[in-house]
């Protein structure tokens, strides 16, 4: 078979100077110039886009056994180490068999008392009238949150500490993702060392709670107790401290950062689209009736799940999901070679017309059916799919839609006139250089 059609590209670089210029940009005009399946090359690789769920499907189920996490995001190995992000094979399938009972239905659900809570603790330093950047705003609040529900640790005594240095690695990895060469941590660069600074500063602080349960061997019922007491079903043994250290690291960068960006981006959606919040405001003082939502309430809290889950389809926070061939295989009938590459460019077949209509508008309301039902089952994919797919997706859900009621029920919050908000691809897709938001205390909350 003849090769996919795609961008040449120029010499040795390939499409690499249009990616690194503009990767989300580049993903979009590929599927509009070239259609479902594409081919490019970046450098010495082989790159392929895949737009249509089948293939998308074939991907991340049928053939997942072919293929690893890609090459950008082990990048971030130095701060996942082998966490459950990027370990493959054994190793992984070990860890998620351990991980697991931490997820299971019941005990998130029991999360949720906690999540409101931290909800109502931060909106309580709020004031009316106050300018607020609300992605910072929600960094910070699902950090408490994963730090306490996950580990049953409050790390807000640590928390400007924490939020400096997870920032540092998140916008280091941005610039690496991006980047023609990479050059290893050891090398003593003026980005490397202020990475390094960070990575050892989120180390002591991760190592810190790790010891002391360690010390205490208390179970408390949390993940930590789980990874620490937690046995191989096979041989008896537990984890190593390297083991729960890359655990712990992997669920508490990826569990607060990308519920934060999804809330981000749903609270600027909503202050441009007045008659969704209006309908959002009338659900939650209807289910509520001024008091804190609780898991209980969620099934009535439907248009806040429906809102939610627009979000994510316009600015779905994982935009990509990239995998590298391990074997010689085939996708969509077309054949791979060992080391090939495959994105999925989740922020584009979100708004692929073929499955939505108006793609492009946020309409919360076009859930409310059977359009989940009615998809191809990769036509929407913000937790990914298959065996990898995201474990804390319920956890993730749950914790946005709580935490929208929550803060809906006693602020507005508005956008600041004059600001150029551009989706940016790091880590997730974060709002560059932030959401600055005015808030309005609602009619009849108290100061």
């Amino acid at each position: 078979m003849t090769d996919a059609p795609g961008p040449k590209g120029g010499f040795f670089f390939g499409s690499g100077v249009h990616f690194r210029r503009d990767q989300l940009g580049f993903y979009a005009a590929c599927a509009r110039d070239y259609g479902d399946f594409v081919q490019t090359t970046m450098g010495p690789y082989r790159i392929f886009l895949v737009y249509h769920p089948d293939v998308i499907d074939e991907l991340l189920v049928a053939r997942n056994r072919d293929f690893i996490k890609s090459r950008g995001v082990r990048l971030l190995r130095p701060v996942l180490g082998d966490g459950l992000l990027l370990s493959e094979g054994d190793t992984w399938l070990r860890q998620r068999r351990l991980v697991q009972p931490a997820f299971h239905r019941q005990r998130v659900a029991e999360y949720g008392g906690v999540m409101t809570a931290f909800a109502e603790r931060r909106v309580a330093g709020w004031k009316d009238g106050d300018t607020i950047d609300v992605n910072a705003e929600m960094l910070e609040l699902t950090r408490d949150i994963v730090a306490k529900t996950l580990f049953d640790a409050d790390v807000s005594g640590d928390a400007h500490d924490a939020s400096q240095a997870a920032e540092v690695l998140m916008r280091d990895f941005g610039k690496r993702l991006q980047g023609f060469t990479v050059l290893p941590y050891w090398v003593p660069t003026p980005r490397n060392l202020r990475s390094r600074r960070a990575l050892r500063r989120l180390d002591t602080l991760v190592d810190r709670i790790i010891a002391a349960r360690r010390a205490s061997d208390e179970d408390r019922g949390d993940l930590l107790s789980i990874l620490v007491h937690a046995r191989d079903a096979d041989d008896g043994t537990r984890m190593t401290a390297r083991q729960v250290r890359d655990e712990v690291m992997t669920l508490f960068m990826a569990g607060h950062e990308t519920t934060a960006v999804a809330l981000s981006w749903t609270w600027y959606l909503l202050a441009r689209h007045p008659e969704a919040e209006a309908r959002l405001v009338e659900e939650v003082r209807d289910v509520l009736c001024g008091r804190a939502p609780s898991v209980d309430d969620l099934p009535k809290l439907r248009y806040a799940e429906m809102v939610v889950t627009e979000s994510m389809r316009l600015y779905p926070p994982a935009y990509g999901l990239g995998r590298q061939a391990v074997r010689a295989t085939e996708l969509g009938g077309h054949p791979l070679r060992v080391n090939d590459i495959v994105i999925a460019p989740t922020c584009v077949v979100h708004r692929d017309p073929r499955w939505f209509d108006e793609p492009e508008a946020f309409r919360p309301e076009r859930w409310d059916g059977d359009l989940a039902r009615r998809l191809p089952r990769f036509a929407y994919f913000p937790f990914g799919g298959g065996p990898r797919q995201c474990i804390g997706n319920g956890f993730a859900q749950m914790e946005a839609t709580l935490l929208l009621a929550a803060i809906t029920q006693r602020f507005r919050l508005s956008l600041v006139a004059g600001q150029r908000i551009t989706p940016t691809p790091y880590v997730t897709l974060r709002p560059e250089p932030g959401i600055r938001m005015r808030l309005a205390r609602r009619k009849g909350e108290r100061s």
